[in-house]
């Protein structure tokens, strides 16, 4: 493991690569510590003491603590994946979009060009929601916003939203000049920031006698399999045999090779817990800021809200109905069995057994179905598992299942980047044996 890892020193360009990438990334921490001004920062953490399990508590995780300490990367790069999961919903609506998306490399710099677009607007929505928002907003009596003039919404505005873009661009600076996966690797940074702060909590557990040697390796050890899974199911495939029909061309014979369909177990990725998450943390956020009088009048009210909480039964039950439902929907959205058949058909591919055309894309609409619910009760498995040790058996398990998700789907794609430099420079992979299958392939 020593050689294999030496030998990534040895070539200059990968090395390179790692250096900037770690390089932006140390940008990018510094940044989440930079204030913006006008804010009572000892206000605006008792606020978030409150809030952890809503909306904001979500996306804080994702900012890496940025908007708990409303710096000038509060917005994080949500407003980004916003904006390119709006335009994947409208290339299916739009048939401009659509056509881009089909136009490669031309068609793919046009789309980014209007989610970079989307994102600045965006951003300066949602920043003005929280610049009105946190001027009327108090935590133990104290107001949460120091400056009272008129200027603070726009000096929001234009502070958060160059943050946000200055974001965006260091992870396009990642993936051009670095090891790639920018906006993957930012998110991955500001949740792996915390391990520290959750490695200090458990050895000081330990100190007080609140947790035994004994228990921290048994959670070890359950951690280990549960990342072995997740690592397992996310490079898992379904593979659809696929035979090309020889073609003669002048002298020359084209096709006639047997090849293969990869179909993911799970295709649409951490996505479907993340809207699942919002949706259900909605009601929660809602409820932070209704004044207590309505509480105390309707406590029909309270009740509701109170039983949408993390933990509750009908909250996991919602919770994993959430995530199958869109885990099919955005499955249904980034592949296209009709396409996918088409473009077999065009150039002599068929799948045996089956007719080329129609019947094609019905039997392969049908396999990714199956497959999809499989994916789908592993990523609910997941995201409900870590809630049930946390509020249940008191486990200290610092990340949600999202996180888990987040952390080594990341780091696997990160790895195969590194892998393919080297096994196309002659060098040996970073297993030896056999051949490390990013979460894309």
């Amino acid at each position: 493991m020593i050689g294999t890892f030496s030998n990534i020193l040895k070539i200059p360009e990968l090395k390179k690569r790692i250096i900037i990438t770690f390089l932006l990334l140390a940008v990018y921490r510094i940044g989440v510590h930079v204030p913006t001004p006008g804010i009572n920062s000892d206000a605006l953490a008792s606020f978030f003491d409150q809030a952890r399990g809503t909306l904001f508590g979500l996306f804080d995780m994702f900012t890496g603590g940025a908007l708990e300490r409303f710096s000038v990367f509060a917005l994080g790069i949500m407003p980004y994946i916003s904006a390119s999961i709006i335009m994947e919903l409208l290339s299916v609506v739009i048939p401009y979009i659509d056509r881009l998306k089909k136009e490669g490399e031309s068609g793919r710099k046009k789309i980014i060009q209007y989610t970079r677009y989307g994102t600045v607007l965006l951003s300066l929505i949602q920043s003005f929601g929280i610049a009105v928002g946190l001027r009327q907003m108090e935590s133990g009596g104290m107001p949460v916003v120091t400056e009272t003039s008129w200027t603070f919404i726009p000096m929001t505005m234009i502070t958060l939203t160059a943050g946000t873009a200055f974001i965006m661009w260091l992870g396009e600076q990642i993936t051009e000049r670095g090891i790639g996966n920018g906006i993957s690797l930012i998110i991955f940074a500001g949740i792996v920031a915390r391990l520290p702060v959750a490695f200090g909590n458990t050895i000081r557990q330990i100190k007080i006698g609140e947790l035994q040697i004994f228990v921290i390796l048994v959670i070890l050890a359950f951690m280990v399999v549960v990342v072995g899974f997740i690592i397992f199911m996310e490079t898992g495939q379904r593979r659809l045999p696929v035979q090309y029909a020889k073609r003669i061309v002048g002298r020359k014979i084209y096709g006639g090779q047997s090849t293969h369909l990869p179909l993911k177990i799970n295709t649409s990725g951490v996505i479907p817990a993340i809207f699942a998450s919002s949706i259900l943390m909605f009601p929660l956020t809602i409820g932070q800021f209704m004044p207590k009088a309505w509480m105390e009048t309707y406590p029909w009210l309270n009740k509701a809200i109170n039983s949408l909480g993390g933990g509750s039964i009908l909250y996991n039950v919602l919770y994993i109905a959430f995530i199958i439902f869109f885990c099919y929907f955005y499955t249904a959205i980034v592949f296209n069995p009709d396409d996918v058949a088409e473009n077999m058909k065009k150039f002599g591919g068929y799948i045996p057994g089956i007719r080329p055309g129609k019947k094609t894309a019905e039997y392969i609409d049908r396999v990714l179905s199956r497959i999809t619910l499989g994916g789908a009760l592993y990523v609910s498995a997941v995201c409900v598992l870590p809630t049930i040790l946390i509020r249940r058996f008191n486990v200290p398990f610092y990340f949600g299942g999202t996180a888990l998700l987040i952390v080594v789907g990341v780091a696997l794609d990160t790895v195969q980047q590194i892998e393919s430099h080297l096994l196309t420079r002659q060098y040996e992979g970073l297993m030896r044996k056999g051949r490390l299958r990013g979460r894309r392939r």
